[in-house]
């Protein structure tokens, strides 16, 4: 059934509920908030969850529920909860110096890894370093803001293994390196401009330091004894690489034939609410498990200690992101039921429809939506794309890949490394913007980048 055709648009006054609590409550109520955090995400799924039993029934919102839960939060808080033990199992050694061209570095080393790693991989293991190096610093919020803007969002634009909603595009035939082959232009140019704005804010915070702080870089760069730079916890990337076999193994498997069950034509496994719990379901799951379980296994606990690793950070988007994926059920579903009649059809309109659903939707099923909606169009000729969804015009599949990937960095929840790294800064005692104070950064720098793209890749 397509409950898409049938709910109303107020039924998204949960999810909306559910963002406004996110954003208000840590500004009127921040001590409350931290103890109340899953119990207002349970308050506002009540919200959504009973009118719709009471409409629909138990056995369609238990297949809902099935297909949020089982079918995308699961894999989604396993995959991070992973990448996070692994990453903090990885201790980033020695003598970093928090000055604007070693900081120019490392979020630019953080944007060119995080195709290859994720973005939530790469975050995770470059944070610590960065706040480590600007730890004698007083304004370094910014800092942290481009991280975001950087590692955590615009450098998974360039593979599948880079950020969810190309890995869905990979599975419905999008050839692997076609994002490689087009968006690098457009990643390159965002990356050297967002870098030079990064470049000329630090050295204005710098400069605010004041004399304290000038003598404190200068006596931390002047130093005769530095510690070279090494990594401890090395065999950690042994297990990053499992993850990373487990993300491709979950697509590769529903194409060998010998996980295949003829009388159904789908992998070989179980169902849990009408929802298909495939052979590459439980792989990805079981290797992602056994690299943490390893990981918290064979890593020293004084090197954790030395990472300040702590639970709170995953804890914190496990509880929030439960109630936003319940939530999200009917702002899905209508996208999905009338995001092809919503007249659409020019790669400026993909780029910006798609951006801005995935700065406050999740990001993955957007680009699918608008993927079929590409794909409805019936584009002709020798460049377009062939896909599960129809031939798509390459303009458009790379104004959808861009809006998915770039736009997730415009709010805190737009892609979850965002939360995560806000998080492990504000363990670290930076004090980070609230969530439309982190709005008022991106509407500053990022949207006049986005119209830029938009006049020179997009028209």
């Amino acid at each position: 059934m397509d409950i898409g055709q049938t709910l109303p648009l107020w039924s998204i006054i949960p999810f909306v509920g559910m963002l406004l609590s996110i954003a208000v409550f840590p500004l009127v109520r921040a001590e409350w908030w931290e103890k109340h955090e899953l119990h207002v995400a349970v308050f506002w799924s009540a919200v959504f969850l009973i009118p719709f039993i009471a409409v629909y029934g138990f056995e369609i919102t238990g297949e809902q529920l099935s297909e949020t839960i089982v079918g995308d939060y699961i894999p989604f808080i396993v995959l991070l909860l992973g990448l996070f033990v692994v990453a903090g199992g990885i201790h980033i050694k020695g003598t970093i110096v928090g000055t604007t061209k070693n900081n120019v570095i490392m979020l630019a080393l953080g944007t060119v890894i995080a195709s290859w790693v994720g973005t939530t991989g790469a975050a995770m293991l470059l944070i610590r370093p960065v706040l480590r190096a600007n730890h004698w610093r007083r304004h370094k919020e910014h800092v942290v803001v481009f991280f975001i803007f950087l590692v955590a969002n615009m450098g998974g634009c360039l593979t599948p293994l880079g950020d969810p909603p190309l890995f869905l595009g990979y599975l419905r035939g999008i050839p692997f390196f076609w994002t490689l082959q087009h968006i690098w232009p457009i990643l390159l140019f965002n990356s050297v401009v967002l870098l030079t704005v990064f470049a000329l804010i630090d050295r204005h915070f710098i400069k605010k330091e004041g004399k304290e702080g000038r003598e404190a870089l200068a006596l931390m760069d002047s130093a005769d004894e530095k510690t070279p730079i090494h990594i401890e916890g090395a065999h950690n990337f042994i297990y990053l690489a499992i993850i990373i076999v487990a993300v491709i193994l979950n697509g590769s498997i529903p194409q060998m034939d010998v996980f295949i069950n003829p009388a159904t034509g789908i992998t070989y496994g179980f169902s849990i609410g009408g929802v298909h719990v495939g052979v590459e379901y439980i792989v990805q799951i079981a290797l992602i498990l056994i690299a943490m379980t390893l990981s918290l296994k064979t890593t020293p606990k004084q090197l954790r200690e030395d990472n300040n690793f702590e639970w709170a950070p995953i804890t914190e988007v496990a509880k929030l992101f439960i109630g936003i994926f319940i939530t999200m059920i009917p702002a899905l579903a209508l996208l999905r039921a009338h995001g092809a009649s919503l007249g659409i059809d020019t790669p400026l309109e993909f780029f910006w429809a798609t951006g801005v659903l995935s700065s406050f939707l999740d990001n993955s099923p957007t680009y699918v939506v608008f993927l079929t909606t590409a794909g409805a169009l019936g584009a002709t000729g020798a460049n377009t794309v062939a896909s599960t969804v129809g031939a798509v015009a390459p303009e458009m599949l790379l104004a959808i890949s861009a809006g998915a990937v770039f736009m997730g960095a415009n709010t805190y929840i737009g892609n979850a490394p965002n939360f995560m790294v806000k998080n492990i800064a504000e363990s670290a005692q930076v004090k980070m913007p609230s969530f439309f104070g982190y709005m008022g950064w991106s509407a500053a720098i990022l949207i006049p980048t986005f119209i830029i793209d938009t006049l020179a890749f997009f028209i």
